[in-house]
């Protein structure tokens, strides 16, 4: 039977760099998971802290990653692993049907979620997201819930504290919670993400809680750039956005200044000035 040097279980960011680096090194490779790489990689509205490749959206990502195994000759081995026997000298893997043979393994299967809330997946890069530190530029002045099943999940909770209007933070363990003041505890299950094409609140077994962005209302902002393309539209004299729209409230901004705005909504634009000015709601503020 033939034996690889290396397997690699995951198409993750992790799983897909251990490949390449191994690839460099003239490794045996046997890279084993999804085609289509991490949904959770391919959901993501916008990526900020992936270097080089700043304010890039999820799918463009995906689509880079693809590019750059492709180049090296890189192929993945669609399957679950179901088992992997250590040996002595080497591992076996038992993939589906089939049964493969490595000197090393790399398990790069990122992180583990129980069962999904309901509207949870569906609402996957519309306002869920699994990471604190690299969306919480999109959360800026919002309020947000983040569902912590173990006691390291408060320093992401402290962390969205410090960008976000306000922070609630459900434990789903028994340890005692040590949080600052800036974090709302809520000790309530949850139930269901509430939201159609955006999540707008987070339901428990005794109450909603509305996530929005309430700063939005009768400011304005400086646009920087339209996210996904033209998002505005010409109505009565006026411009009605749909989508997400990248500003700051300052006209030179530095990074930590910028927020999206995510709503459906009126505006008037000063085109002297180039400022944006919100008139009215016509849709919910996410």
């Amino acid at each position: 039977m033939e034996r690889y040097d290396i397997a690699i279980i995951g198409t993750g960011p992790a799983g897909l760099s251990a490949a390449i680096t191994a690839k460099i090194r003239n490794k045996k490779i046997l890279l084993i998971g999804n085609p289509n790489f991490s949904d959770k990689v391919q959901k993501a509205h916008q990526i900020q802290n992936y270097l080089g490749l700043p304010a890039i959206s999820g799918k463009d990502l995906a689509k880079a990653f693809e590019n750059h195994i492709n180049s090296m000759d890189i192929t993945i081995t669609d399957g679950k692993v179901n088992a992997v026997y250590p040996m002595g000298s080497y591992f076996g893997l038992q993939v589906s049907q089939d049964i493969y043979e490595a000197e090393t393994v790399i398990v790069a299967t990122g992180i583990v979620t129980g069962k999904a809330f309901k509207g949870e997946n569906e609402l996957l890069g519309r306002g869920v997201s699994y990471c604190a530190t690299c969306d919480a530029p999109l959360y800026r002045n919002k309020t947000v819930a983040v569902v912590g099943y173990s006691p390291k999940e408060e320093l992401e909770a402290e962390f969205l504290a410090e960008v976000c209007e306000k922070v609630l933070y459900i434990p789903m363990y028994k340890e005692e919670t040590k949080l600052s003041d800036k974090v709302t505890i809520i000790d309530e299950k949850p139930t269901a993400v509430i939201g159609e094409n955006k999540v707008k609140s987070l339901q428990t077994e005794k109450n909603n809680y509305e996530l929005f962005m309430d700063k939005c209302r009768n400011m304005k902002y400086y646009p920087i750039r339209f996210v996904n393309g033209t998002l505005l539209k010409l109505k009565n004299g006026q411009l009605v956005s749909d989508y997400s729209i990248e500003c700051s409230s300052k006209e030179f901004p530095d990074p930590s200044d910028i927020i999206y705005l995510e709503f459906k909504g009126i505006f008037d634009f000063d085109f002297k000035k180039n400022i944006l000015e919100l008139k009215s709601i016509e849709g919910p503020i996410n």
